[in-house]
């Protein structure tokens, strides 16, 4: 039987922390500091000076990401205690504390703590109030605490099923404040968990069909979320052209899953979600390469992003209407795959000539935000992971961020800042459209330059969404964890979710 992901609790408590009984107490430790924080400090002199003494031989510097364990011997209540390093403190922010809480979590799992306690959200920047902080916590602790494990077999050893975090202040308002704060970061933390075990997923696993049942199984399970799925016969009949060309070679057809979550109020916006989800990219007729194949599992990333911020959505009931509208399609070799020459007729009209295969996630987007035209949505925000060009430019820290509209450009820079998944903006003006246009389509699916291929992909699905306020987020390097903050397991960070959930929420405000 495949393992369950850990269940995850997190609890606000009035409470001294000294004497709040846990298996572990994380306490965040900034570098360069004479002075440390007042609960470092009772907790280093209950110790008789052990944390101080482990700064002071240098074993415990601080620096960001780093941890060391001690254990309490019955000094304290909890049993051991973990010191997060934070760096220097005038570069921290909150994102930094969600990464500690994370650290917390994650530590506690490797160290089967089936308890943590933390209350290092005093310590946040100056501005963040208890409800956000308690927001910011939950998230950390749910990011941290996850594992991707369902088909290891080994039961020796194993991991925590259940980890329980509860969060301290010594003050009944404070703690109020938080607890608000933590049921919503429970909810965009569990939905960032679901979107991370469907991502890992290999492609035996989640195609397109697969895929689409468990999106209905999750919706199901989700008041005011309802679930369609488009079949290959009904993307016929809607004339979805780009989405069966790609779908076309696989022996499992393509889908397309539209999400909706509709809010009480007539006069509420309309935002359309559109994620790309290649279950698995082979590249198609222009084959890829073997090395790193394995990982285009993930070319799915953009769609699941989706699939996990609805879920988020229609629990926080925003005042907006929103569509998820995920195509998806596994793109490969056959004998009936579309082939480099060929001119697609996509389900807006628009013509597109095929240079490269493995340009696909274009031609599934394309129909996707057309999808949301017709559907009369305001705002089109849509995520995929679009073009190795954007990795090249911008590494795997930050995805690119292309718009039509600067107010919509600033929004979605302020929903990147708050929720921690960055985001960078670069350009996608009729400069980069030029090299999209075909001789004898209206456009085609790939340039003939190397340069600017992120914001030559953006201009391409610019057209498609008919002056409709738009944005396109490629979040290609986001996929796959790249490590360099030593948190958690390896493979999918979820990356999208917090963001477009934290979009939608402030639209509604």
């Amino acid at each position: 039987m495949a393992k369950k992901i850990i269940s995850v609790t997190v609890k606000t408590k009035c409470a001294d922390i000294i004497t709040t009984k846990s298996d572990l107490v994380a306490v965040a430790v900034f570098s360069g500091e004479v002075k440390p924080d007042p609960l470092c400090r009772q907790i280093d002199k209950k110790l008789g000076g052990a944390i101080s003494n482990l700064m002071e031989m240098g074993d415990f510097k601080a620096k960001a990401h780093t941890t060391a364990v001690l254990y309490t011997d019955g000094k304290i209540a909890a049993k051991r205690v973990l010191l997060i390093g934070m760096g220097e403190r005038a570069k921290s922010s909150s994102d930094s504390f969600r990464d500690a809480a994370a650290i917390a979590a994650d530590r506690s799992v490797g160290l089967k703590a089936a308890t943590v306690t933390l209350a290092f959200h005093a310590q946040m920047p100056s501005g963040v109030g208890e409800e956000i902080a308690g927001q910011i916590l939950a998230e950390g602790i749910h990011y941290g605490a996850y594992r991707f494990d369902e088909f290891k077999t080994d039961k020796e050893n194993g991991r925590l099923d259940k980890l329980t975090a509860v969060i301290v202040d010594g003050k009944a308002g404070n703690v109020k404040g938080l607890a608000k704060g933590v049921k919503v970061g429970v909810v965009t933390g569990q939905a960032q968990m679901y979107a991370r075990t469907i991502a890992n997923q290999p492609g035996n696993v989640i195609n397109p069909g697969t895929l689409a049942a468990a999106a209905k199984k999750m919706a199901a399970g989700v008041p005011g979320l309802s679930c369609k799925v488009y079949d290959e016969k009904q993307l016929k009949q809607i004339k979805a052209g780009g989405i069966l060309a790609v779908g076309g070679g696989s022996a499992t057809g393509p889908r397309m899953i539209v999400l909706k979550y509709k809010a009480k109020s007539a006069k509420a916006p309309t935002v359309g979600l559109v994620g790309k989800a290649v279950t698995f990219d082979s590249g198609g007729i222009d084959i890829k390469g073997a090395a790193g194949m394995d990982e285009m599992k993930f070319d799915k990333s953009g769609g699941i992003a989706v699939l996990g911020a609805m879920q988020a959505i229609a629990k926080l009931k925003p005042a907006v209407n929103v569509y998820g509208i995920i195509p998806s399609a596994e793109n490969m070799p056959g004998g009936r795959s579309y082939r480099p020459g060929d001119i697609v007729t996509t389900m807006s009209g628009k013509t597109v000539e095929i240079l490269n295969t493995d340009a696909e996630g274009r031609m599934i987007l394309c129909d996707g935000i057309d999808y949301a035209v017709k559907n009369k949505c305001d705002t089109i925000i849509d995520i995929a992971t679009l073009t190795g060009s954007c990795v090249v430019a911008l590494g795997k820290y930050m995805a690119g961020l292309m718009s039509n509209d600067d107010g919509l450009l600033k929004d979605m820079q302020a929903a990147s800042s708050r929720s921690g998944e960055k985001v960078w903006h670069l350009p996608c003006t009729d400069d980069y459209l030029e090299d999209m246009k075909s001789k004898v389509a209206d456009l085609r699916n790939a340039g003939t330059t190397r340069w600017g291929g992120a914001s030559m992909a953006a201009a391409f699905l610019r057209e498609f969404a008919a002056g409709r306020k738009w944005a396109h987020i490629d979040m290609a390097g986001m996929e796959i964890f790249a490590g360099h903050k030593n948190i958690g397991c390896d493979g999918s960070p979820g990356f999208g979710v917090r963001l477009l959930t934290d979009y939608v929420m402030n639209v509604a405000k």
